[in-house]
């Protein structure tokens, strides 16, 4: 009899479908709502997508899950409410809660002195509340799971497969050990019971890989010729696919992928998909080495209601060739372009790594790319490489070129160039392991406002020199010394400019945007304990993002109290 490994996780919402996506210990037939689905099976792990579909707006309802008839969630006994299937209404308040950032569970680093995981704190919260007041759905943006910095537990599992006194040593190494990680990550109960409840969306970041993935061309040179890349980079978008992709994608586009179409016909004919989820991962590698686009567009869109969220992808999608450098290629800035265009109240970027950072940490990285490329000769060209990977300069601002590009496409949306203009533009980040909010300006200025709203970490450390280096990043009289360096690497003077609202703040955190119609609200959450007792939310920031309408200057009145929201 097959018996669930991972999930239930509810993935992709519309008004009338929800994916629920499972792993399990054998085939079998999984059921929810009476929809049913086929597992398929890459390397002796078997999965399963059911799309539950012809539901009604508005509604919701308990829902169980059965492999070949037997139920196996809920669980017996289970401490947590039960599991709902909700959709969502016309004219409904969404509540979007992001972060990025979660290293493994907190059993799993009970010992390394972690503050409390912010969304196991929510979950457990949440567990207290009916569902009228649960999040719409949970944006994971980069950094799902390690790979690179492994905890204890899957250290012990790495050593009991194979020696760790020789490259990648307690690194993942391939798709089998990245299964591992993300059943340590997602059986947390807080965490399953979470996304078991909550609809879902995810993109990578470089831990999902490995530190700094995709930083530069020389980079990629170097670590092509390791022993270990190739199977950590096939088993790293193997398993990403399966486990976060393959649940991004709505009914209507799984209907027409052919990758998906390809793997459930394995499935059905009892037939290992691996090696054509491993020709994929293959594939979409080599498009950073300026190979044709034949691979997976990591990127997408997600309508919530009036809402379009845009989620990029901004590792696998860099161009890093000898003569060009670009966080993403031609081809995705076309795509962006595209999403942009139509008529919403919110327009919301979803990019793992922050597109505006603290000013000095900015004109650092301009500095540094304008360097490496050569700009004050050879030499220095070389150092720049050095300082790149030794201190992490590969955010937005490093890519200059594809900054300014992105800044272009929002002034415009701004303008209501692409469409009627939205209420709010807010790009949502993470990746720096801490939280802020700027707001960007432009020449000629736009009329909507532009947001930098950035939440990171969700469970991780955040190192003192890490905070001063932030800290300092954020003063006036750091980005007055920063900035002269870069016009020395001769880096062109910025068309874009912005304001730090509030920040920085640290800690592990999670936010939250409230919806309602064209008024948006950002919050802030940080996970804190109490001697003597269990681990709670605090709100650190609050801040309005829109005005009421079109027609009106007022601002929306301050962020209410949260008792007031629900």
């Amino acid at each position: 009899m097959a018996a669930l490994v991972l999930g239930p996780l509810l993935r992709h919402v519309t008004d009338t479908s929800v994916t629920v996506w499972v792993e399990t210990d054998a085939p079998c037939e999984v059921d929810v709502l009476g929809r049913t689905a086929r597992t398929f099976c890459v390397h002796g792990h078997h999965y399963a997508l059911v799309v539950v579909d012809g539901l009604q707006p508005g509604t919701q309802q308990q829902y169980e899950v059965t492999l070949d008839d037997t139920v196996v969630w809920p669980e017996p006994d289970s401490p947590y409410p039960p599991s709902v299937l909700r959709t969502p209404a016309p004219e409904h308040t969404q509540r979007l809660i992001f972060g990025s950032c979660r290293h493994a569970t907190p059993n799993a680093l009970e010992q390394m002195g972690y503050e409390p995981d912010a969304l196991d704190t929510f979950a457990q919260r949440m567990a207290t509340e009916e569902p009228g007041r649960w999040p719409d759905a949970v944006l994971l943006l980069g950094d799902q799971v390690y790979a690179d910095h492994t905890s204890p537990k899957t250290q012990e599992f790495i050593r009991s497969r194979r020696p760790v006194d020789e490259p990648p040593f307690l690194e993942v190494a391939n798709f089998e050990e990245y299964t591992a990680l993300y059943q340590e990550s997602w059986s947390d109960p807080d965490i399953r019971w979470l996304l078991a409840n909550v609809p879902s969306a995810m993109i990578f970041d470089d831990h999902d890989v490995r530190d700094d993935w995709n930083t530069s061309y020389a980079w990629r040179r170097d670590v092509e010729n390791t022993s270990w890349w190739r199977s950590r980079i096939i088993g790293g978008l193997t398993s990403y696919w399966i486990y976060q992709h393959l649940g991004n994608l709505s009914p209507s586009d799984l209907a027409l992928d052919p990758m998906w179409l390809a793997v459930r016909a394995a499935g059905d004919a009892g037939v290992d998909a691996a090696p054509l989820l491993e020709k994929l991962a293959a594939t979409s590698d080599a498009e950073v080495d300026g190979e044709p686009d034949a691979g997976v567009r990591w990127s997408y869109t997600i309508d919530y209601g009036r809402t379009r969220v845009v989620v990029v992808d901004t590792r696998c999608g860099r161009v890093l060739t000898e003569t060009d450098r670009a966080m993403m290629s031609d081809a995705e800035f076309e795509w962006l372009a595209e999403q942009f265009d139509g008529d919403y109240d919110h327009l919301l970027v979803a990019s793992s790594l922050p597109w505006l950072l603290p000013w000095a940490i900015h004109h650092v990285e301009n500095w540094n790319e304008a360097l490496c490329a050569g700009s004050r000769g050879p030499r220095l060209a070389k150092i720049g490489e050095v300082v790149r990977r030794a201190a992490d300069l590969e955010h937005w601002s490093a890519f200059a070129e594809s900054f300014e590009r992105l800044g272009r496409l929002l002034a415009e949306v701004s303008r209501g160039e692409r469409g009627p203009r939205p209420a709010s533009i807010a790009v949502l980040s993470g990746d720096v392991h801490h939280a802020y909010v700027a707001k960007a300006s432009f020449d000629p200025p736009g009329e909507t406002p532009v947001y930098q709203l950035v939440v990171s970490p969700v469970h991780q450390t955040v190192p003192s020199a890490i905070k001063l280096g932030f800290t300092v990043g954020w003063s006036r009289l750091a980005a007055a010394v920063a900035r002269p360096m870069a016009r020395w690497a001769k880096v062109p003077k910025s068309a874009v400019r912005w304001t730090r609202l509030s920040g920085p703040f640290y800690g592990n955190e999670l936010g939250t945007l409230v919806i309602d119609g064209r008024v948006a609200r950002f919050s802030l959450e940080r996970a804190l304990r109490t001697p003597g007792s269990a681990p709670r939310l605090s709100t650190v920031n609050q801040t309005p993002l829109s005005w009421r309408d079109r027609a009106t200057a007022d601002p929306v009145a301050p962020f209410p109290a949260r008792a007031e929201l629900n």
